[in-house]
């Protein structure tokens, strides 16, 4: 039987802005993405049997309809009219409801996988817009690189990846709900908004320093008052040296930005201290 094999990495938020609240509920957002080499990776193999059957090494994610990974093969499976049925493994190395887009990677590397296991030959836009049906991030999860999403997150344009350092992720061991931290945000009541022409510039000059200055998410207006545990990782970066630190999404990973490696090691002790899931990787550029 023919394996198929996928890698979901996850994703950080450069820059994160919210403009309007939108007639349709959604908001209309700036974000600057990339992403890191910390992944999830996807087996898939062809059932004899037309159904859709999932199973993960994580004991605590949905192996149902409530599994993005799942949705996205239900709907390329229908949509395609495919009467094949699929086995996939989730081997799950991403923090669940972390601000990571791990459930939108596991998505879109669900529909690239299913897109060659059943030689459909689907073009990236179309994954892209199938991937948009299920979240706002899943388009770039699909892409990859670097990007500046506008609309709800789904228009995406390519814009230079950020210069190479070291990014330190730590999730304290609470989950946030995305649709909780966007219902209690009030865009009216922002006394200011990140830069996006800065961030921009900073990419293209490919300056570390310019980019750190530049990293800004208004969703922190939300997320550190709510969660004190948070404010405390960003904070403990901040004092042991990380040259920018912003938090990842609606949260509660916060990142911290390296350029020194012999900084990496007292940051990634300090925080180990008072938090379990900390994790050292780097760009993927």
């Amino acid at each position: 039987m023919t394996k198929i094999y996928e890698k979901a990495p996850a994703k950080i938020n450069l820059l994160l802005d919210v403009l309007r609240k939108r007639e349709d509920g959604f908001h209309e957002v700036e974000m600057v993405m990339t992403m890191v080499d910390l992944a999830d990776r996807l087996e898939m193999e062809e059932l004899p049997r037309d159904q859709i059957v999932l199973s993960s090494q994580a004991g605590f994610i949905p192996l149902d309809e409530k599994n993005l990974a799942f949705q996205a093969a239900k709907l390329i499976k229908e949509r395609y009219g495919v009467k094949q049925g699929v086995y996939i493994h989730l081997d799950k190395q991403i923090p669940v409801a972390a601000g990571l887009a791990g459930g939108s990677s596991d998505a879109a590397a669900t529909l690239r996988g299913l897109n060659r296991l059943w030689n459909l030959s689907l073009s990236g836009e179309e994954l892209e817009s199938l991937g948009a049906e299920l979240g706002s991030d899943v388009p770039f999860c699909i892409r990859g690189g670097t990007a500046l999403a506008t609309g709800r997150g789904e228009k995406l344009t390519p814009i230079p990846s950020p210069p190479q350092c070291w990014v330190i992720l730590a999730k304290p061991p609470i989950n946030v709900s995305t649709a909780d931290v966007y219902g209690k945000f009030r865009v009216n009541e922002l006394k200011s908004h990140p830069s996006l022409p800065r961030m921009l510039d900073a990419l293209a000059k490919q300056s570390f320093t310019e980019m750190c200055d530049a990293l800004g998410n208004v969703l922190e207006t939300v997320t550190l008052e709510r969660y004190p545990e948070v404010k405390q990782i960003k904070d403990c970066m901040e004092r042991l040296g990380a040259d920018g630190v912003l938090m990842s999404g609606s949260g509660p990973t916060v990142f911290g930005l390296v350029s020194k490696e012999m900084k990496v090691a007292r940051i990634y002790n300090g925080l180990r201290g008072f938090c379990r899931e900390v994790f050292v990787v780097r760009m993927l550029t």
